[in-house]
């Protein structure tokens, strides 16, 4: 069975769902009650922890953490259903922080109490980060119009967070304990969490994930009523505890670095409140959650990955990982392939962009000593940088590129690292080049000149290059140094052409070069 059938991605998965839609909407209730739940402040939640004491119990608690948000959003719907005796068939969608479902309006009431249950647990272990905050509506009218009324009432309650105790929102307050909690995330959320084959959940305690046991469980698995869980680790030599980050960047090849990646759909909340009717948003959310979830942790677990890439989370239109450099390149043009091959494929009856393209964005850890957190935080910083100059692009080595041309700059990367390791030519070539880049961008500064009274002709750069690399006979090499030339100066021998791509491949084999 190939790993796209096995996690639900086959039209049968497709179909499945609008069967499950179906007889969710034709359920004997009296009246239908749309109900949305979504968690607040995972953001801040996940940056709220130290993560610096260097023994790798910072990265073990924000990892588990974030496994914590992303099973809340699924199983505390699940545990609804089942406390109230509502068959699982009316779990709509759920996962990444949010879900719907829909229950009879007679037990709405009992609803909002054990969702202000699991609120009240759900500040505690966050230490006031996180906010459960839930609303609803009759299903009456079209799709367009229940959806518009879910939302203006989700807006109300989310306005009204501090309606509660207005005298006292603004006075001050002890600092909260953030780490509480920790050795629950660390151990539970974690490292149990790893290797567990269900979850589960009791009333005792409504916001805590319990591993393996609980009034209510759930398996973790490709299953359709499964929960899909991306949480791939990458073990230490003995295969005995999770691999730190600097464990990770030892494993990295040239440069031991290591980093975090992160992606993001472009525009899927768009797509999601254009969809004409409630069988297509469930349709499309379902299906983009088993995507991340399936793809992400088979991608994991392939022989490139396992031990150099550790998964943060898998959302319903996003996921964080992070290891070693090389590795979180490849899985960033290896998630993009496979994202596209599933938007052809389930977007080709939609207009429009939107939901079809995936931006990502990679943060290198600055120095060794350096947090999981502050890096997690410095790539989320890239990708909305990368958002706002183009969408559907790589946020990669200090510049954004489109997709097509990271293709570009890997060629470009592979000339100069054959040149190095192959032809035994002097790295120093490669900070000739980084030279030749840096003038450019510093010329008017330094001396007043603009940059074309030092590099428009073209023989300039041939002549440098030239200097370092002597002269050879090998053909072979001879090739390499005219496809290198032609790629940084151009066709065009009237002026040198600067392309972002040549200094991405210049980093890029800058770092496969050095040990």
């Amino acid at each position: 069975m190939s790993r796209r059938h096995a996690w639900g991605h086959a039209p049968l998965g497709v179909a499945c769902v609008r069967v499950v839609v179906s007889r969710q909407v034709i359920a004997p209730m009296s009246v239908q009650y749309f109900l949305q739940g979504k968690i607040l402040g995972i953001e801040q939640f996940l940056l709220s922890g130290d993560g610096g004491a260097g023994d790798g119990s910072g990265e073990r608690v924000l990892a588990g953490r974030s496994h914590w948000v992303t099973l809340l959003s699924e199983v505390l719907p699940r545990a609804l259903l089942a406390e109230l005796g509502l068959a699982k068939i009316l779990l709509g969608s759920s996962g990444g922080g949010q879900f719907l479902v829909v229950i009879p309006t007679e037990v709405v009431p009992q609803a909002g109490e054990f969702l202000a249950a699991a609120d009240r647990q759900v500040q505690e272990m966050s230490a006031g980060h996180l906010k459960l905050v839930w609303a609803g509506t009759e299903n009456l009218g079209d799709w367009s119009d229940v959806r518009k009324r879910l939302t203006e009432n989700m807006n109300r309650q989310r306005s009204a967070l501090l309606s509660g105790e207005p005298n006292g929102a603004f006075a001050p307050f002890a600092a909260p304990d953030t780490a509480a909690y920790d050795g629950y995330f660390a151990e539970e959320m974690f490292r149990r969490l790893r290797d567990a084959s269900s979850v589960g959940w009791s009333p005792e305690n409504p916001a805590r994930v319990e591993i393996d046991g609980g009034k209510h469980k759930w398996s973790l698995g490709p299953g359709f009523d499964d929960i899909p869980l991306a949480r791939h680790v990458a073990m230490d030599d003995d295969g005995q505890i999770p691999a730190t980050p600097a464990m990770l960047a030892e494993r990295a090849e040239g440069r031991q670095v290591w980093g975090v990646l992160r992606g993001d759909v472009d525009n899927f909340g768009i797509r999601l409140r254009r969809a004409q009717t409630i069988e297509e948003h469930i349709q499309l959310s379902v299906i983009f959650k088993r995507w991340f979830a399936g793809e992400l942790q088979a991608a994991s677990v392939m022989p490139d990955y396992w031990r150099k890439v550790t998964v943060l989370y898998s959302g319903g239109d996003d996921f964080a990982v992070y290891g070693s450099w090389d590795s979180l390149i490849a899985m960033a043009r290896e998630m993009e392939r496979l994202f596209h091959l599933l938007a052809e494929a389930t977007l080709k009856e939609f207009p429009g962009p939107e939901g079809k393209t995936i931006t990502m964005a990679l943060a290198l850890a600055p120095h060794a000593g350096a947090s999981l957190a502050s890096v997690f935080e410095d790539a989320g910083q890239k990708l909305e940088i990368a958002k706002c100059a183009a969408k559907d692009g790589f946020y990669l080595l200090g510049r954004t590129l489109e997709w097509k041309v990271v293709g570009d700059a890997a060629e470009m990367k592979e000339i100069m690292a054959r040149m190095v390791n192959e032809f035994g030519v002097s790295p120093q070539f490669l900070g000739e080049i980084g030279f030749f880049y840096r003038d450019s961008n510093r010329m008017t500064v330094r001396t007043g000149r603009s940059r074309t009274d030092r590099f428009d002709k073209p023989w300039r750069f041939q002549r440098r290059l030239n200097r370092v690399l002597g002269t050879t006979r090998d053909r072979e090499l001879q090739k390499l140094r005219n496809s290198l030339m032609n790629e940084f100066v151009g066709k065009n021998m009237a002026q040198v052409k600067l392309r972002p791509s040549g200094r991405v491949a210049l980093e890029w084999a800058t770092l496969l070069t050095e040990a």
